[in-house]
């Protein structure tokens, strides 16, 4: 287990909370990138955000990656990640636990904010699962 992968994941509601999706792109050194979107039920933004970003590292860990690097467009997610922000939103609490609790299956894992431009394949994927769910 010495792989390094890049994680983008993206999560999203149409409303807030309301039907709620998640996209996640996952690429790992010389194998093509494995694209997710699925359709989640009902969440609110940050939620979906979390839930997007476990589903990414969950298959992160299953393909036997050791190094990660994570980038998502959620600046609240990245923030209490490192440690910046407390998570005070009780529906979260549990969300990053389990994050933090996948941390220990890596040897290495960072947290990056990009602007959203930078995250359109994942937010492409969100979008599709919603529509695809008839949301």
């Amino acid at each position: 287990m010495n792989t390094h992968a890049t994680l983008y994941s993206d999560g999203g509601s149409r409303g807030n909370p309301g039907p709620a999706g998640i996209g996640f792109v996952l690429q790992m050194d010389d194998k093509d990138p494995i694209e997710v979107g699925e359709h989640i039920g009902d969440a609110t933004n940050n939620q979906a955000e979390y839930r997007a970003l476990l589903a990414g590292m969950q298959r992160a860990h299953d393909e036997q990656v050791s190094a990660l690097d994570c980038f998502l467009d959620s600046e609240l997610v990245v923030k209490q990640m490192k440690g910046e922000y407390r998570v005070r939103d009780a529906d979260l609490r549990p969300l990053f636990a389990e994050v933090s609790s996948l941390l220990t299956h890596f040897d290495a894992v960072t947290f990056t904010h990009v602007r959203r431009e930078k995250n359109k394949v994942a937010d492409k994927l969100v979008n599709f699962a919603l529509d695809k769910a008839g949301h």
